[in-house]
């Protein structure tokens, strides 16, 4: 089984960057997607136990840019969004803002990943949409992440 990490907002909360990240490891995912707004550059001390890579795209708040990709080496790639690359044979979107979200809702994609709004959502359909919600908390009290199935193409929203 395919197992994919998806995570947003991370905004800073490094105990529960730590917490989802211990939950990406202990379900054995084999890549995790950022949708944004990691916020400073020390969080990546807290991916750098992930046993897995990551991508990911920049948020709306992440400013410093040069430092994140810095902190991020030998952990991922974070890129401008929108992203889109291949995993485990599926066409994968992310980006941070919904407003280009439009754009990738396409039968060649399988899915697309969002953040910002910090609430999690999953739109079945092809493509599969999914924003994770919020690890940071700071928004809505309420922080989630999600573990995507990739063979089911099945998404499962987890509170941390």
């Amino acid at each position: 089984m395919a197992l994919l990490g998806i995570i947003s907002d991370t905004h800073d909360n490094r105990p529960l960057i730590g917490k989802a990240v211990e939950i990406f490891n202990s379900r054995g995912v084999g890549l995790v997607v950022h949708a944004g707004d990691f916020i400073a550059p020390f969080v990546a001390r807290d991916f750098r136990a992930l046993k897995c890579p990551l991508v990911g795209a920049f948020g709306n708040n992440d400013g410093e840019r040069k430092g994140l990709l810095r902190a991020f080496e030998g952990i991922g790639e974070i890129h401008q969004g929108p992203h889109t690359f291949a995993h485990e044979g599926r066409r994968i979107a992310v980006m941070h803002e919904p407003d280009r979200l439009e754009e990738f809702l396409k039968p060649e994609y399988d899915l697309v990943v969002y953040g910002h709004t910090h609430k999690a959502e999953v739109r079945e359909g092809r493509p599969l949409v999914v924003n994770p919600g919020e690890v940071g908390g700071w928004l809505y009290g309420r922080s989630t992440v999600v573990i995507l199935d990739l063979d089911e193409m099945r998404a499962e929203v987890i509170e941390l």
